[in-house]
């Protein structure tokens, strides 16, 4: 039995016996799991609580770019020390390192600082602090980002990973994207424009989450829903955004898939007021709801056990449903639960996305659980990314052999056997695709035990 990959496969085991599959540091590589750590959140998830176990790239959040091409450390609490306790971590652990520069609002900065005459101070700022802090590279969040920006973010872009090329070490070239175009901007010319500069990029990091909010002609909706699930804006028949509608959209204008990165939040979204504790409601006019965002942790201390919360098959995704009338004012809670972050994963995978994106590892990190419980949503990202995992292979004297192992939601497996590897001929035993929350699977081959050996694996994506 083996773990299966893309175009490779790991070492081939017999098929009696119980074996166990682990990732390969290859596939790892592969597929990465990138998480955004705020400086100022240090306060809350020291950087020696990082589990570089399951992250193979830091984005230190976050630089602040002045109009004149200058950059600012003192906003975001990135201090000498700070980076250097971080860098030093991240390495010693045989990980990437980014220096991200940009974060919410950051446009005006961004536009000042690309002008013609600025375009190379900025870049010779950003890559000797890259460069004297140790980084493996740059990480763009530039928001937002207009197609009217095009030009200079494409300059940026070319120019920036020239600057990286030159020094010393290898550099890497990231980006954080945003979903879905800017209200009223083109709805393909945003696609077009990552498309046009992938090459320069690693990584394109899809911000797949606040796909929905309290506003006109709207409906109660989650806030990172992996699918749509058919549901359309009562006032238009237009889909609601989903996770799947925008990598669609990156890929159908142009980006590699290999190139995407498929963003999860630790955070979800708190609807009050309006009547409203289900998704897919409207409110009355004279009484709008209000939204607010809170972090993984605090909503499962604050409402409900993770377990508690209610599964909508369609969307894939949870939520919570406070009635009006209770002790607390009628809400609806969305958020990634363990359930969503493993179905993300195995979508990323099924798709042969290039990996996954974090946005923020402190979200999930709960100091006061035992030390094996604080971060159940990264946990269970990387139990995605171990699946199969242990497979147990039994047999009966003379009889059927089964195959035992673990799935997890939106998970692809493919069983095979041969009796000769070195023929190539692979024999499919089954193929199972899990639509539930997932569990053991039990994969039987009826033949009877022979004289003739045969040799099991158990494929799945990338």
């Amino acid at each position: 039995m083996l773990h299966g990959m893309k175009l490779r496969q790991l070492p081939l085991m017999l098929w009696l016996g119980v074996v166990t599959c682990l990732l390969s540091a290859e596939l790892q590589a592969q597929f990465w799991v990138t998480g955004y750590y705020p400086a100022y959140k240090r306060g809350t998830l020291p950087p020696s609580e990082i589990d570089f176990t399951t992250v193979t790239h830091l984005i230190h959040f976050a630089l602040q770019v002045n109009a004149d091409g200058s950059l600012d450390t003192t906003r975001s609490g990135l201090s000498t020390t700070h980076r250097a306790d971080v860098v030093t971590r991240a390495h010693a652990a045989g990980r990437k390192v980014l220096l991200c520069v940009g974060g919410a609002g950051s446009q005006l900065g961004f536009q000042g600082a690309t002008t013609p005459a600025r375009l190379p101070t900025f870049v010779s700022n950003l890559t000797q602090m890259v460069s004297l802090s140790g980084y493996d590279g740059v990480d763009l969040d530039w928001e937002p980002i207009y197609t009217s920006d095009a030009a200079a973010f494409t300059n940026l872009v070319r120019t920036l990973r020239s600057a990286l090329n030159q020094l010393p070490r290898p550099q890497l070239l990231t980006v954080a994207a945003t979903p879905l175009p800017p209200f009223g901007d083109s709805p393909t010319a945003h696609y077009r424009m990552f498309a046009s500069v992938q090459n320069h990029f690693d990584q394109i990091n899809v911000m797949a989450y606040d796909l929905s909010g309290p506003w006109s002609g709207w409906i109660t909706w989650f806030n990172a829903p992996l699918f749509d699930g058919g549901t359309t804006f009562p006032s238009t028949g237009a889909l609601v955004p989903s996770v799947e509608g925008s990598i669609r959209s990156f890929i159908n204008n142009g980006v590699s898939p290999a190139k995407l990165g498929l963003g999860i939040p630790f955070y979800g979204t708190v609807w009050t007021g309006g009547g409203v504790g289900q998704p897919r409601q409207s409110w009355p006019d004279a009484s709008v709801p209000t939204m607010t965002t809170e972090t993984y942790s605090a909503l499962v201390s604050t409402y409900s056990p993770s377990n508690n919360f209610r599964w909508d098959n369609s969307a894939q995704s949870a939520y919570l449903s406070i009635p009006k009338g209770t002790s607390a004012a009628a809400k609806f809670v969305s958020l990634d639960t363990t359930r969503a972050c493993q179905s993300k994963v195995n979508y990323a995978r099924n798709r042969q996305l290039g990996g996954v994106m974090i946005w923020e590892l402190s979200q999930d990190y709960s100091p006061s659980m035992p030390a094996n419980q604080r971060q159940p949503l990264l946990t269970s990202i990387r139990d995605a990314l171990a699946a199969p995992g242990r497979t147990r292979i039994e047999s009966a004297p003379g009889g059927a052999v089964t195959l035992t192992f673990t799935g997890t939601p939106l998970g692809s497996y493919r069983v095979q056997w041969a009796a000769d590897v070195a023929a190539g001929v692979w024999n499919t035993l089954l193929v199972t695709n899990i639509t539930g929350p997932g569990g053991e699977i039990r994969v039987t081959d009826p033949r009877q035990l022979g004289t003739t050996q045969r040799i099991y694996r158990v494929q799945s994506p990338p």
